[in-house]
This record gives C-alpha cells, structure tokens and sequence, in this order.
C-alpha cells in the first residue's frame, strides 16, 4: 500500500486547500520570527525580542498587555519556528476545517493568551519575571489538546515513523512539557516555554469540555445545596411543631 493511500498520512501531504486562518497565521509568523532574528544578529539595538517579548515584570508594572499577543510571533530560532508552524499547519488546518476560520483564530489566540498569563503567574511565584519567553508553543499546544478531543481515535505518526492514536500522543506530549515545566520551576530557572505549554493545553482543553466540566460539578453541588434547605426546613418545621404542641399542653388541665 503506497503512502499515500494511508488514512494517518493524508493530512501531512501538501495541499494547495489550506484555510486562510492557518495561512495568515504561518505568514505572519514566519515572517516576523524571521525578521526579528535577522535584527537580532545584525542590529541588536533594533531586536524585536524587547518591544514584544513576553516579560511577565512589564506586563504587570507597565502594563504591556499586548505582549501576551505579541510573543506568539516572535520565536527564538530555526528549529524553534520549524516546529511550531509544522504543528500548526498539521493540527490547525483539520480543525479549521471542523470550526471555520473565525471560530479557530478565537481558539489560537485564547490559548496563547491564557498561556501568556500562567506565564506570569509562574514568574511571580518561582521567580523570573524578567526572563522574557517567546514563541507560539502555548498557543500550538492548545490546537493539540483540541485535535486530540476531537480525534481521539484518528492515527498519527509519532515522529513520522511510528502510527499512534491522537489521543495517546497528546498524553505523552502533555506528560513531557509538564515534567518539563517542573523541572523549570524547580531549578528556579524562572517561568520558561514549558510553562506557556502547559498553560496552552489547559486552556486549550477548558474552552473545549469547559461548560460540560461546569455541569458536572454544578449539578451535584446544587442537588445537595438544595438536600440541605429541604432538611434545614424540615427541622424548622419540626421545632415549630414541637412548640405548638408544648404550647397546647399548658393550657389543658
């Protein structure tokens, strides 16, 4: 069977149908992942690494809010961006498809945001809140948690080699960035990308399972709220009863 006729293979071969959400977003990316490298090397008092880093210290005490976007399109190398956008283009373009463009750019974005912020809170806790971090890696982590949700069963190769279902895949990976993101913390090495990976994948699975998490934990807290009126009236009722009734008796001879 050639390999192309595979089902885990189909998606990883080129085709000129890529959603324009994932298109924009490699472009982008890309592009000013490049540039700012090229100024980094070149021209260092033009890097773009310290106007759109994410540093959790001027997030918080200037306000540089925008940096929680901002980071996600500056990456720290080659191999850096390879990766990230190889994730994108393999995970993204499925699950633009499944949503439509506006709803997975929300999702992107979402995630890379929340991963932003667990960046910080970790600065703050274990120290490092002004090591920047860069990188698409939260946001990226988010799209495989959500391939993983949806395609649980879908078959993948595991470095191009090896076929594994989606959703042991993303066990792994999530297992990796979280052993990972401890040894960071740890180390007090500050809060590293490891960190925004696994605030991705957090995020990424709390916007997807959010509300039906929510209802679970809900119904069962609002029967017993509910249990617990019903017993807290019936106890009223039984005093005033008791009352009346001991009321009644003084007044019989």
């Amino acid at each position: 069977m050639p390999f192309s006729s595979r089902s885990y293979a189909n998606r990883y071969i080129p085709s000129n149908r890529l959603p324009s959400g994932v298109k924009w977003l490699l472009i982008a990316t890309i592009g000013i992942s490049v540039l700012s490298i090229i100024l980094a090397a070149s021209r260092p008092e033009l890097s773009l690494f310290g106007y759109f880093a994410l540093i959790p210290a001027r997030v918080v005490t200037r306000f540089a809010i925008w940096e929680l976007v901002t980071y996600l399109f500056i990456h720290g190398g080659l191999f850096h961006i390879v990766w990230n956008m190889l994730a994108l283009w393999m995970f993204g373009a499925e699950l633009e498809r499944t949503w439509g463009t506006a709803r997975f750019v929300r999702f992107y974005f979402s995630c890379g945001v929340a991963a932003g912020i667990l960046v910080i809170i970790a600065a703050y806790l274990f120290g490092g809140a002004n090591v920047p971090v860069v990188g698409s890696s939260g946001a990226i982590f988010g799209l495989l948690v959500a391939y993983g949700v949806l395609f649980p069963n879908q078959t993948m190769l595991f470095g191009f080699l090896i076929p594994i279902k989606t959703k042991y895949f993303v066990m792994i990976i999530g297992a990796v960035v979280l052993i990972e993101s401890y040894l960071s913390v740890s180390a007090r090495q500050g809060a590293s990308e490891a960190v925004a990976c696994v605030g991705g994948l957090i995020a990424g699975y709390l916007i997807l399972r959010g509300r039906g998490l929510q209802t679970r934990v809900s119904t069962p807290v609002l029967a017993g709220y509910k249990d617990w009126k019903l017993r807290r009236a019936r106890r009223k009722f039984e005093v005033y009863m008791r009352k009346k009734d001991s009321n009644r008796d003084r007044w019989v001879h």
